[in-house]
């Protein structure tokens, strides 16, 4: 299964994006009103600048308290991204998030943000496929 079939069962109005010069305490606000996990940080809503998860935030206040909240965003994404295309292998998508310990890829096509992939999608959509292949395998079974 390919990761455009995920984007296309997801619903929603896209990627969830925020600036680089967003504070914090604004992303945060963005994460508990959307009910999500990570925003992209983009500064065109378009080119991914960075990533920043609730993690990134509650590692952020442990280490250094609540002043972190009035800093910007830029402060605390993660700027090395990894990233898939739409014709990425959910399997391989899985890999990457497993060894990358992390539960968020952003989709690019030439560059632009075309929706984001979460470890949920990623297991949904294989145990949807697992689940079809065994239905398929018992209908072979029975001979039907």
């Amino acid at each position: 299964m390919l990761v455009q079939a995920i984007l296309k069962s997801k619903t929603g109005s896209g990627v969830v994006t925020v600036k680089t010069s967003t504070l914090v305490s604004e992303a945060a606000q963005v994460l508990a009103e959307k009910r999500i996990g990570t925003v992209v940080v983009s500064d065109d809503g378009e080119t991914p600048d960075g990533i920043l998860s609730e993690r990134d935030i509650v590692r952020e206040l442990a280490a250094s308290g609540s002043g972190c909240l009035t800093q910007p965003v830029s402060a605390y994404m993660t700027s090395n991204l990894v990233t898939c295309s739409r014709e990425a292998s959910v399997q391989d998508v899985l890999q990457q998030m497993t060894e990358g310990r992390f539960r968020h890829m952003p989709v690019l096509e030439d560059g632009k943000l075309v929706g984001i992939v979460t470890l949920g999608d990623a297991v949904k959509a294989q145990l949807a496929e697992l689940a079809m292949e065994k239905d398929a395998l018992q209908g072979m079974i029975m001979g039907h």
